[in-house]
């Protein structure tokens, strides 16, 4: 599956707004974007310029945010949205909830990886369990009480050891429980809207694959 693998940086520029796509270097890191506060390339000054874009340009810009946030292709995120939108509730409330739940940003969360990037390179060289099994998918979507653990042989590998170490990792969520020590987190519960402070709104998106 086809990836970008650009410098990180011009997402951010793009979207006008620091992503975190580094996660917790992005802490200590001084962004492009505080010093060029355009999208990048060429034209990119002049587009800054403009006063006003159109309802498209503005759905559009939304739904490429989250799909940088968190790392999917439009194809995965396309499935993920259709997903979202035939079970019970709010679409768009749905949609975060399930992009949340992913095991690759389960790991990040909890800490084991300084990015969703580098989450998902953990998950997929089988560093970890769910629930005593091994799992290399990083889209699988993991429940409440399901129980996610670096394995054994794995514990003490550097990008692990790194993210933990790290002084400006995130608060853990108060849907996840974490046992540093052990290598070992839990699902409390499912997250919910309100778990999710980021500034995103997904109605735009909802907005734009209604069409």
């Amino acid at each position: 599956m086809a990836r970008y693998t650009g410098p990180v940086c011009k997402l951010c520029r793009r979207e006008g707004q620091k992503l975190f796509l580094k996660g917790q270097k992005c802490y200590t890191e001084k962004c492009p974007i505080e010093r060029r506060a355009y999208p990048p390339g060429q034209h990119g000054p002049a587009q800054a310029r403009r006063r006003k874009q159109s309802d498209y340009a503005v759905q559009l810009r939304e739904k490429q945010k989250v799909k940088r946030i968190y790392g999917l292709p439009e194809k995965q995120f396309r499935s993920l949205f259709e997903y979202a939108n035939h079970i019970p509730g709010v679409t768009g409330d749905n949609l975060l909830v399930a992009l949340e739940s992913r095991l690759d940003n389960i790991i990040f969360r909890m800490g084991f990886a300084q990015s969703r990037n580098q989450a998902r390179q953990i998950v997929r060289h089988r560093h970890v369990e769910v629930n005593g099994r091994t799992v290399d998918i990083p889209s699988f979507r993991v429940s409440a009480g399901d129980e996610i653990s670096i394995r054994t042989k794995s514990k003490s590998i550097l990008p692990v050891e790194a993210a933990l170490e790290a002084r400006t990792r995130p608060a853990l969520p108060e849907w996840l429980a974490l046992d540093e020590k052990a290598r070992v987190g839990r699902v409390v519960r499912i997250p919910m809207r309100s778990d999710i402070s980021f500034p995103i709104n997904e109605q735009l998106i909802v907005e734009l694959y209604s069409k």
